[in-house]
């Protein structure tokens, strides 16, 4: 579907000659002399790479139309994550490159929001956090309070961050899935 850059707005994905891309941030310049142009910086939906570019006002390009599924996540089989479709319970293989950063962030059961383009999962969703276990990390030690200092914590999905030396092993915490920081102890 054909769009002008006039009509761009954030969070539109579009289908141009290098890849599929979502809009981060737009702004329409009309300076003083010559025409108008709308200068926007746009995220790569497969690769995660930003790129800055400028369109002529009203220039016209193609709006991807993605559709999103609520899928189950229920297991890594080695090269690949199984999902399973919520409503009519058929299951799909993703990539794990596919899935970047968020597969550090999925659990057995955990739901996922997955970003299909023309049948292809181009991305997935999390919520902005995440309830994680900790199943490694050095005990605190008593009356060890610096304030700020913090510690490496392996987590049930083998991811590794820092959190604050009162966490201990077996404990359940919040993960913000933008970042990849500990919020606060569940």
């Amino acid at each position: 579907m054909a769009v002008t850059t006039n009509d761009l707005r954030n969070g539109m994905t579009l289908a141009l000659d290098e890849g599929l891309f979502t809009v981060v941030e737009f702004q329409h310049v009309k300076p003083g002399k010559g025409g108008a142009f709308v200068r926007t910086k746009l995220k790569n939906v497969r690769t995660g790479a930003v790129l800055d570019r400028t369109f002529r006002a009203d220039e016209r390009v193609e709006q991807a139309i993605v559709q999103k599924h609520e899928m189950q996540y229920l297991y890594n089989d080695g090269s690949s994550y199984v999902f399973m479709d919520t409503t009519s319970y058929d299951q799909v293989h993703v990539a794990r490159e596919t899935l970047g950063d968020a597969a550090k962030f999925l659990k057995e059961s955990d739901n996922a929001v997955l970003e299909l383009y023309e049948s292809e999962i181009v991305g997935v969703a999390l919520p902005a956090a995440v309830e994680l276990q900790v199943t490694n990390t050095e005990p605190g030690l008593q009356g060890d309070r610096v304030s700020g200092a913090r510690k490496s914590a392996t987590l049930e999905t083998g991811l590794v961050l820092q959190v604050p030396l009162f966490v201990n092993p077996g404990e359940r915490i919040k993960v913000d899935t933008r970042t990849g920081q500990y919020i606060t102890r569940a």
